[in-house]
């Protein structure tokens, strides 16, 4: 009997499946900096805003916004990082400039080192130094200051500022992290992680009730687990703003987020944030939501986390070394940049495409 049938379909199954859908895998490259990279600031961050619109670089053009962009630095230089044609491109910038800019991140009587979240005319940062359970630096306050509107006048008048000053609660301190200013129902909230234990902590949500917005408190908080720290904001599942956690065991966990509420959704082990301040994880747009790129726990490996389903794992790339000075997300989808500040002082520019990053 004729074997043709059967090396006829073989044919046809070959075929199609090299007409199946091809996922490139995502592309690195060193960026050729001059200098070791001490510091980096993410296209969210108080200090690349500035740039952005302090005539640092001319990016901005008339009537519209200005780049995206990220910022580098080290002790014998810095660097603007932008997207152009698809690439990663860097444009020099003095150091000195850079670090007038910076010294306006850390509030006068904010925990030293610790930058502030600023919104509009809303900023948030931690104040009242103090020592954590586990010994290290930690904070007794969560500071809210919020410029008001000025009356039209003639005569030069200070703008107005309302103040608020909530404490972490009966034996809790605020980690030595920035808080995050997020919008729930049009309104503005802040989320902050606490310290109740030596390896243990809380997320905590300061919000301004409807009948009352002149007031603040913290009406959402966590029961107490591993110790807590925020990752990154975004619309993770689809369906509403959530938080990401990487907490103290490597646990990365995320949480719906609603006036008033934290609400724990799916977790999944083996991922890090590092033990400095530095941002090692940021979210990633994609259509209808967003992704988290966050770094894999005692590999050099940079996860792309997907949580429509659950949580997993959408790409994982693999560094020449662990971030260290940060990661931050330019574009969107798959054609979207990404910038790693690797641990050894060098930055890596990541294409999830396949393309040239």
């Amino acid at each position: 009997m004729s074997d043709a049938p059967g090396r006829a379909g073989l044919a046809i199954l070959l075929v199609l499946l090299a007409a199946g859908p091809a996922h490139a895998e995502p592309s690195v490259r060193i960026l050729d900096l001059p200098f070791k990279v001490r510091e980096m600031r993410g296209p969210r961050s108080e200090v690349a805003v500035a740039v952005a619109t302090s005539g640092l670089l001319p990016i901005a053009r008339a009537g519209k916004e200005p780049a995206p962009l990220v910022l580098v630095w080290g002790e014998e230089g810095g660097a603007i990082l932008t997207v152009e044609n698809g690439r990663i491109a860097a444009k020099p910038v003095g150091r000195e400039a850079v670090e007038d800019l910076v010294a306006s991140e850390t509030p006068r009587g904010a925990l030293p080192g610790i930058r502030r979240a600023l919104d509009g005319p809303l900023s948030a940062f931690l104040t009242g130094r103090t020592r954590g359970p586990d010994g290290a630096p930690a904070a007794t306050t969560l500071t809210l200051r919020e410029r008001q509107p000025l009356a039209v006048s003639t005569d030069p008048k200070p703008v107005p500022v309302a103040t608020a000053a909530l404490p972490a609660g009966d034996g809790a301190v605020f980690a030595p992290r920035a808080p995050w200013i997020v919008s729930l129902s049009g309104r503005p909230a802040v989320l902050a992680a606490t310290l109740t234990g030596a390896e243990s902590g809380s997320l905590v949500l300061a919000t301004r009730p409807a009948a009352d917005s002149s007031t603040w408190t913290l009406g959402a908080r966590t029961e107490p687990g591993p110790r807590p720290a925020i990752a990154a904001v975004g619309d993770f599942s689809g369906k509403g703003l959530g938080v990401a956690t990487v907490d103290a065991t490597g646990r990365l966990k995320l949480w719906t987020l609603a006036p008033n509420r934290i609400e724990p959704g799916p977790e999944a082990a083996g991922y890090t944030l590092g033990d400095g301040g530095a941002d090692l994880a940021d979210a990633l747009p994609r259509e209808g939501g967003a992704d988290l790129a966050v770094p894999v726990a005692g590999v050099p490996a940079l996860a792309i986390v997907s949580a429509r389903q659950g949580l997993s794992e959408r790409a994982r790339v693999t560094l020449p070394a662990p971030a260290g000075t940060g990661v931050a997300v330019l574009g969107e989808g798959a054609l979207a940049r990404l910038v790693v500040g690797l641990g050894d002082g060098r930055v890596a520019a990541v294409a999830l495409d396949g393309g040239t990053p």
